[in-house]
This record gives C-alpha cells, structure tokens and sequence, in this order.
C-alpha cells in the first residue's frame, strides 16, 4: 500500500500498473499532474503478514489542488503472488 500511495505522490503511473493485479488491472492509468498528495494514513489493516496470500488495507489519502483539500478513503484488498503483493480493489 505504502509503495503505491508513494507512486501516486510522485506520478509513478508504471509502478500502479505494474502493482495491480491483471485481473483487475487497467492499462494505463492517467495521474493528474495537478494533485499533490499529503499524507498517507493507515487506518486498519488485516492480513498482509509473511505468511498471508490476501490482506486488505482501510486508508485516508491526504491531497490538495489548486488549494483545495481533499481525502480519498477506501478499503483495499491485496493478493500476493509469486512473492508479490497486488492490488486487487478496493471499496
């Protein structure tokens, strides 16, 4: 969760592909140069230890535009494949 919040603070749209799973994932994805994102905060988690395959994540996402503020919230869920963990979706 962490690498992909950071991907979207600094406009890393290959590594949100690339971290999502290929069943959900979608081609590309368009980064609005324009948000700046604050602060990532975990709220909840389950799963997502060494020996887990699924885990989600509960988090507020912190942004601003154009000086207005904003918060995108959402429930996570992650799978880990081969050794990776993949966004699946979230709500």
């Amino acid at each position: 969760m962490r690498s992909r919040y950071t991907a979207f603070a600094i406009g890393d749209a290959g590594h949100l592909v690339r971290s999502w799973h290929p069943s959900t994932a979608p081609e590309h994805v368009d980064l609005d140069p324009e948000e700046q994102w604050d602060r990532l905060e975990i709220v909840a988690t389950t799963g997502g230890g060494p020996f887990d395959s699924e885990g989600t994540v509960t988090f507020r996402a912190h942004h601003h535009r154009g000086g207005r503020a904003g918060v995108l919230a959402e429930h996570s869920r992650f799978v880990r494949e081969d050794g990776r963990w993949l966004y699946l979706d979230g709500s």
